[in-house]
C-alpha cells in the first residue's frame, strides 16, 4: 500500500502493464500506456476519427476512459488486490478535435481501503481539456496471476 517499496512497486507497474496488454479496450481503442518517472500511468491515444462524435469531435466518453483509467492505474500500483472504480468525476473543459491526446493521473490519498485521484487529459500540443477525479475501492479479490 503506501508503504510499498520501489522494488515491489517496479513490479507492480510491470505485472500491470501486461493486464493491460491483453485488454480488449487497449486493442479497440489503439490507446498506448506506460508509467512516467513519477510513477504516474500515462495513456496516449492517436487521433482516430471513428471516436468522434457526429459534430467531429473527440466523443467525451472516449475521454472518461482515458481519465478512468489513467487514476485506476496510477492508484493500482500501490495494492495488490484488485481496485474497483467507485466513482469517476468528469470535467470536458474545450471541445477537441482531429489530434491526439493523453491522460495522466496524479495520487491524492491512498488508504487502507479507498483511494483517490485526480486526473486531467491533454492535447498532443499540452492544452488541457479535460480533469476528472476518482475514488478507488480495494476489494479482496487477489491480481496474481489474474487474467482479468
Amino acid at each position: 500500500m503506501a508503504g510499498i517499496n520501489d522494488k515491489k512497486r517496479k513490479k507492480r507497474q510491470e505485472e500491470l502493464l501486461a493486464l493491460f496488454g491483453r485488454a480488449p479496450i487497449k486493442k479497440t481503442l489503439g490507446i498506448g500506456f506506460h508509467y512516467d518517472e513519477e510513477g504516474a500511468a500515462v495513456f496516449n491515444l492517436p487521433y482516430n476519427p471513428g471516436l468522434d462524435h457526429a459534430l467531429d469531435g473527440i466523443h467525451g466518453g472516449v475521454i472518461a476512459i482515458l481519465l478512468d483509467n489513467a487514476g485506476w492505474f496510477t492508484v493500482a500500483q500501490f495494492y495488490d488486490a484488485w481496485v474497483a472504480t467507485a466513482e469517476l468525476q468528469v470535467r470536458l473543459l474545450k471541445p477537441v478535435a482531429k489530434t491526439d491526446i493523453y491522460s495522466r493521473g496524479r495520487i491524492l490519498n491512498l488508504g487502507k481501503k479507498i483511494a483517490v485521484a485526480e486526473m486531467e487529459v491533454r492535447t498532443r500540443e499540452d492544452l488541457l481539456i479535460a480533469v476528472g477525479s476518482g475514488t478507488f475501492v480495494v476489494t479482496s479479490v487477489s491480481t496474481t496471476n489474474s487474467t482479468a
